[in-house]
Formats: C-alpha cells, structure tokens, sequence
C-alpha cells in the first residue's frame, strides 16, 4: 500500500506539470533554458527568504512571519520582477522571438515546479513507511492533502506568472496587486493545517487557483469565443459531433 500511495501522490502532485512539461516544453531546448532559469530563480528567493527568517532573530519561531517575507522576496519587487526584466532583456538575443506569453507560461512552470518539488521532497519518501500516518492521531490522508497542495501552487505559480509578466508590460497595477494579495492569501491559508482545517485550505487555494486560471488566459489574449470553439472542435475530432447550426 505504501508504494501504491507513494505513486500516487508523486503522479497527483506532479503528473500534470510533467505533461505540461512533454506536450509543451520538451521539444525545444529555448524553452527547457527558460524553464530552468524560472526554477533557479525560485531556488535563489528560498534563499534570500532563508537568510532573512535567520536575521530576523526575535521572530524567527513566528511562521506566519516567514510566509510573509518569503511571499514578498518572490513577489512585489523580488525574485519574480528580477526574473521579468531578465526575460524582457535577453528576449531580443534569442534565436528567435518566442511568444512573450509563452515565455511567460514556461517560466513560471519552473518556477512553480521548483516550488512543488521542495514542498514533496520530505514528505514523498515517508509515505514509503515504515511507519502509518493516522494510526492514533492526525489524518491518514496527509500525503494525498500534501500532493493536491503542491498541485495548486505550482498551476498557481505558473497562471501568476503570466498575469505578472502581462501586467508589468501594459502596467497593470491592479493584476500585479492581485497577484501579490493572492500569494500571500494562499501561503496564509494553510497555516490552518495545523488545526486540522485541511479541507478549508484546500477549499480556498483551489477557489483562488480557478480565479487565477481565468485572469491567466484572459492575460494572454484568450476569449470566450475562442475557447468554445476549441471545446466545439475537441468534440468534433473525439465523438463525431456536429453542432446544429
């Protein structure tokens, strides 16, 4: 059973990146280079977020204060504008001109991925036993509550980066605060795990996460119209149907 959940969670935290990864990114080794930057950068502001949390001697034992800081470091005028304006300066080095929002998408997945892979590295081994989480206390569906949390942030982090990079290029200052608030609201949030309000923290990340998948493809230039077309055509090819006119 061990093995079975370890599978499990390792394909539920990280089985729709890795197709995101091969549909999208594999095949052109620009993208797989921008994509390692953005996990890079993220490694860089856990970093400076570490350093921070251990200057901060009074506070370092108050977790919600090392969330904060390490939100900001990301965000705001952190590691993520640092990573927007690299990208918008080697953009014209490049061998070719990628779609910015491209661009955008595939960093923010290394980002995301970078995030997602630090969040499961401890947690994914112990579900490997020997010991059973649930036995006596807590919930024996930790590994599942820690893979679907992971899940979100890293689609999170990947649909705030295209927001992010799109707002700073039209000036959008009310995406780039959503993209702030909505980070530091989804970090904040699962401080609840430790009361035992997983349901709520996951409840809550997933709401902002569907919010933050519409503001991503609006940002991108994506229209109602064009999606139900794509949905319309996808039934086409799959099933044979033909919309009456």
């Amino acid at each position: 059973m061990t093995i079975a959940e370890f599978l499990g969670c390792l394909f539920l935290a990280f089985g729709p990146s890795l197709a995101m990864f091969t549909l999208t990114i594999a095949h052109d080794p620009q993208r797989i280079s921008l994509m390692l930057a953005g996990s890079f950068f993220w490694l860089v502001s856990l970093l400076f977020s570490t350093m921070i949390w251990f200057m901060v001697v009074p506070l370092r034992n108050k977790l919600v204060i090392a969330l904060i800081f390490s939100v900001f470091i990301q965000l705001g005028e952190g590691f993520r504008y640092l990573l927007y304006k690299l990208l918008r300066k080697i953009e014209p080095f490049l061998h070719y001109r990628p779609n910015r929002h491209i661009s955008e998408y595939v960093t923010g997945l290394g980002f995301g991925t970078a995030s997602g892979v630090f969040s499961m590295i401890h947690i994914l081994p112990a579900s490997l036993g020997p010991a059973t989480v649930g036995l006596k206390t807590g919930s024996s569906y930790l590994f599942v509550f820690n893979a679907a949390q992971s899940l979100c942030m890293i689609l999170l982090h990947t649909f705030w980066n295209v927001i992010f990079f799109s707002a700073w290029d039209t000036k959008n200052y009310s995406h780039i605060t959503y993209v702030v608030v909505s980070h530091l609201f989804v970090s904040c949030v699962t401080l609840l795990n430790s009361q035992g309000l997983v349901a709520v923290t996951l409840t809550g990340s997933y709401l902002v996460l569907l919010v933050t998948t519409v503001l991503a493809f609006r940002a991108a230039g994506g229209t109602f119209a064009w999606f139900w077309q794509f949905i319309t055509n996808f039934r086409r090819r799959t099933t044979g149907y033909q919309p009456l006119d």
